[in-house]
Order: structure tokens, then C-alpha cells, then sequence
């Protein structure tokens, strides 16, 4: 007996015609979507401000109205966590859609995750929930499940445990369940979007991802026929890997134990997973927190041709005035530019200065007036990319936790009625698990200097303040020189901005991967946008470029 689930959405703005290609691509059972993310969240709770019947991803509902009788006429159930901040109005919102459209559809949803009423000062403060509420909906005949902040896997933990009958101490399955549903959840990431290696296949318009899962918790990840992308063992490492830390998977339902995944390639585009060990959750839910933390601007000065570094000079000290009040003020001078360079472009770099203060008035007119007033007063050739503007709001983002019990997690059946869903029967704390044995390493010989991409794939991702960074090896003699190179120390070393900064490296040898995960390198999170690239998704392929000795006999 074979669970087909799908999935139709990695984040709230993914590929709108992905709902139509999933139900009429080939068979499924079920469609999940997955709109929610911390930044999400955020923006969900500034559109509630603005209007209290706000709060869900819109797009889901006009997604439905296309197809929403689609689904109901091949029999494919819909899970989606798009009801965000307000599952209640979402659902509220389908079943009209659907009484307009005359589909005799059944839509239920689950409550109880938010807690922002105990968290003063909180924009939005959600717990993550696990599946079980999604189950018992499903068990009542729901075709329609909404939900608020659910984990991203409880999508697909939830119509299994309903399918199969799981019982809520089956670890196992549910363990296997939790890997499938974190390999689907961020959609075509599993089919060779963001993926290392993309030339490896065809890479243009990545179909979406499903599960093929089976009642003992296994699973084989493919596609539809005919999509684009494609499904290999590399694609579903880098997905199991992106956002996780070590061997302990922690999630509300159960604890999935990366140490223990075993992947194989089952065809063309089919990779099977199976072997897949769990353990009781954790004794406590995490809660994420959402709060502006004032407001921010920035202006980014071009620099071309000679002297660049007393260009930069110069516009600071000018500015320095104007600045001094402000809470925090950051410059980055990025040095795009080349010598000799064959167009204006490529002859510049890019000073970047970005200002925060819980002052809108600081960071607007006051920084905005003086960065005009340079504009024939500064260095040669002196331009910016965009004028600053009056200053925006940003947030902040932090995960408290809190006991099961206090959370009232709640089945809202299609009929109305509400169905209490028991906070987990077991429990265990987390610890962390003994460091693996590492294998041999390889028999020394020459190497050369050279990318460690041209060995290993990287992805990378954000978790609140701190990033994670998963690097594999593709071939156990590159697994066996990885292993032992590419240390903790070795990574500050490759990666200047993390030498001050915690670093600490997960070893999975199932995968024949490291994961890295740097503490406090995104500040207060993805909306602080405290870097760069504030939610570290180029991280590991920054990594993948530096060079570094590489045995000559892996090139």
C-alpha cells in the first residue's frame, strides 16, 4: 500500500501554475503546500495590522480557484499551511470559494499554535505543531486541510499517520515520514533547483517534488513524468541536509535521526529512502517569535576606476556627521571592480552602508538629505544605485520553547466540530549524539590548489540568527579526504566571517556529509537582514570556492 504525496509550493510566492501541473501530471493522493517561513510569518503580521481578516497566503486561494475541482474530481486531498496567521479565515475563505464554484468539498483546519497573546510586545508568536491535528482531519473525511504554523514535514506527517494508522508512538514510520516530508517541503530544491551540481541534469524549469511512501515509513522521492529537474541521490542529500544541524532531527511528533537515513538511486529519477530510525520528541514545542525591531535604510555608493579605498574613505567621513546618532550603522565595501576593465561595471565596486535605529526619523530625512547633498560634493564619478528612502520597518526573529501541554492543539472538523489533539505521550530531552568513527584517511600523495566545489556540494540555509552549511562528497575517496580536512578550524579558515563566531561540525557518514552550523552569523534573523545575504542561501557555495589542497587524484 502506497501513499503518493505531492508537493506544490517551498515558500509563499513559489511557482503559481505548480498546483495545476501536480494534479495533472500523474497520480496523487495528496497535494501539500508549503507557504511559511520565518520572514513569512512577519509579513503576514504586518498585513494582520492593517487588516484583522489578513494574516493567510492569498495566492493558495487563487491557486484553488483553478483548482480546486480538479482535486476534487481525481480524488487528491490538499494540506497547506497557507492559512499562516489565520487558518480559521482561510478556511472560511475556501468554503465560500468552493460554494461559489458549486465543488462539494469538505475543509477543515487545525488551531491552537498561536500564542501571541502570551508573548507582549510579539507582532506574532507561533508554536510549531506537529501532524497529528492534520491526521485527525483527515480521518473525519476532510478533502481541505488549512493550517497555521505547523513543522513543514507535519504536511506530510499527518496524511500518513491518518493513511496507515499510525499510532502516535510508531517513531519509526514517523521518523521516516518527517525525512520525506523535509525533502519535499521546499519544492523543487529536491528535483535540482539551488542544486551544486546543476549540470548534472537539466535544470531550466525543475518539476515538483513526491513522495512515494509506504506503511513501514520508507519512501522512494521522484517526480511526474515529463517535468523538468531531475532526482538523484545528490538532490535529496542536499535537500535532507539544508537546515538541519546533527544526527537529531527534532520535531514535535517525533525525533528523526539523520545518522540513520540511507539513500540509493531506484531509477532514473527515483531515489529510495529507507532505514530511517526515531525517538520520542522533545519535551518542550518551539515558538517562534516575531517582532519589529525598528526601522532601517541603506544606500549603496558606486566606486569606479582608481583610488577606490579613499573614495570610500571620503563618503564615510562625509556621512560621519549625520550618523552619529544612530544606533547602528554599518559599511561593506565590496570590491567588484577590476584593473583595466573593459566597461564601467566591471571597473566599480560597491560601498554599502546600511543604518538601524528604533528612530524612523534617524534613518530617513536625516540619512537620505545627507547622502543627496553629496551628489557634486564627493569623490569623482560619485552615483549611488538607488536613492535611500524614509526608512523601513524591519524585523526581529527568536524561538523560545515551551511544554506540550500548554498548547491547545485543536482539530476544527469540516462539521464544525473540535477535536482535542493530546500533547505527545513520550518524551525524551535532547542529547547529542557520540561523534562518529571518521573513515581512513586517503594514502597521502600530491595534491594541487584548487575550488572544493570541484569535490564536494554545499547547500546552505537560515535558522533564526544562525546558518547551516551541509558540504558532501559524491565518492567515498572524496568522503574519506573531506572528513578529515574540512574541520571546524578549516572552515573559519575558508570563511572570514565566521573566526569569531561559534562553528560547530554534525559528521553523517550515511550521507557522507559534514554540517556546519555557525552561530550568530545572520544577527536578530532574515529580516534584520544583518548581511549580505541575510538568509545564508550562497553560504555553501562561497565555501565551494575557496581553494584549498586537494589531492590530485579526486580532481
Amino acid at each position: 500500500m502506497t501513499l503518493r504525496i505531492g508537493n506544490a509550493s517551498g515558500f509563499y510566492g513559489d511557482r503559481f501554475d505548480a498546483m495545476r501541473e501536480m494534479l495533472t501530471g500523474g497520480e496523487l493522493d495528496v497535494l501539500t503546500g508549503d507557504y511559511l517561513a520565518e520572514l513569512t510569518m512577519l509579513i503576514l503580521g504586518r498585513d494582520r495590522l492593517k487588516d484583522p481578516d489578513a494574516g493567510y497566503a492569498r495566492t493558495f486561494l487563487r491557486q484553488s480557484e483553478e483548482c480546486l475541482g480538479l482535486a476534487h474530481e481525481r480524488g487528491v486531498r490538499i494540506v497547506t499551511n497557507a492559512g499562516g496567521l489565520n487558518p480559521a479565515g482561510l478556511a472560511d475563505a475556501v468554503r465560500r470559494l468552493a460554494d461559489r464554484l458549486g465543488i462539494p468539498v469538505r475543509v477543515a483546519h487545525v488551531a491552537g499554535d498561536d500564542l501571541t497573546a502570551a508573548h507582549p510586545g510579539s507582532l506574532a508568536a507561533h508554536a510549531y505543531l506537529g501532524g497529528f491535528g492534520i491526521t485527525q482531519c483527515l480521518r473525519a473525511g476532510a478533502d481541505v486541510v488549512v493550517t497555521g504554523r505547523v513543522t513543514d514535514a507535519a504536511l506530510v506527517t499527518g496524511p500518513a499517520a491518518a493513511h496507515f494508522g499510525w499510532s502516535e508512538t510508531e517513531y519509526d514510520r514517523l521518523a521516516g515520514a518527517v525525512v520525506a516530508g523535509h525533502v519535499l517541503e521546499c519544492g523543487a530544491q529536491a528535483t535540482g533547483g539551488n542544486y551544486a551540481f546543476f549540470r548534472d541534469g537539466d535544470a531550466r524549469r525543475p518539476g515538483f517534488p513526491l513522495a512515494e511512501l509506504h506503511e513501514d515509513g520508507s519512501c522512494v522521492i521522484t517526480k511526474h513524468p515529463g517535468t523538468g529537474g531531475f532526482v538523484d541521490v545528490g538532490t535529496v542529500t542536499a535537500q535532507l541536509l539544508y537546515e538541519t544541524a546533527g544526527a537529531r532531527y527534532a520535531g514535535p511528533d517525533v525525533t528523526a535521526r539523520l545518522d540513520t537515513v540511507r539513500l540509493s538511486q531506484d531509477g532514473p529519477d527515483r531515489v529510495r529512502i529507507e532505514g530511517v530510525c526515531g525517538e520520542a520528541p522533545p519535551p518542550t514545542l518551539k515558538v517562534g517569535l516575531n517582532r519589529l525591531g525598528g526601522f532601517r535604510n541603506e544606500v549603496v555608493f558606486v566606486l569606479t576606476g582608481l583610488d577606490i579605498e579613499a573614495k570610500a574613505a571620503l563618503v564615510r567621513e562625509q556621512l560621519e556627521p549625520a550618523l552619529g546618532k544612530v544606533a547602528d550603522v554599518r559599511w561593506e565595501l565590496a570590491r567588484t571592480d577590476r584593473p583595466d576593465a573593459p566597461t564601467e561595471e566591471t571597473a566599480s565596486a560597491l560601498l554599502r552602508l546600511v543604518v538601524r535605529d528604533p528612530d524612523q526619523g534617524a534613518v530617513g530625512r536625516a540619512l537620505s538629505g545627507a547622502a543627496v547633498e553629496l551628489a557634486l560634493a564627493s569623490y569623482p564619478g560619485f552615483h549611488v544605485l538607488a536613492p535611500p528612502g524614509k526608512g523601513s520597518p524591519y524585523g526581529v526573529f527568536e524561538d523560545v520553547y515551551v511544554p506540550h501541554g500548554s498548547v491547545d492543539h485543536v482539530a476544527v472538523l469540516h462539521d464544525g466540530r473540535r477535536i482535542p489533539v493530546p500533547p505527545a505521550h513520550d518524551t525524551a530531552v535532547l542529547d547529542a549524539v557520540p561523534q562518529p568513527s571518521l573513515p581512513q584517511p586517503p594514502e597521502p600523495g600530491p595534491t594541487r590548489r584548487a575550488p572544493l566545489g570541484l569535490v564536494a556540494g554545499a547547500r546552505s540555509g537560515d535558522k533564526g540568527g544562525n546558518a547551516n552549511v551541509g558540504v558532501w562528497a559524491r565518492t567515498d575517496d572524496a568522503w574519506r579526504w573531506l572528513a578529515h580536512e574540512l574541520t571546524a578550524d578549516r572552515f573559519r579558515e575558508l570563511i572570514p566571517e565566521s573566526r569569531e563566531l561559534t562553528v560547530v561540525r554534525h559528521v553523517l557518514p550515511n550521507l557522507r556529509a559534514l554540517n556546519f552550523v555557525v552561530e550568530g552569523i545572520l544577527g536578530a534573523g532574515v529580516a534584520a537582514q544583518h548581511r549580505f545575504d541575510p538568509q545564508a542561501k550562497a553560504l555553501g557555495e562561497w565555501l565551494r570556492s575557496r581553494h584549498l589542497e586537494i589531492p590530485e587524484a579526486l580532481l
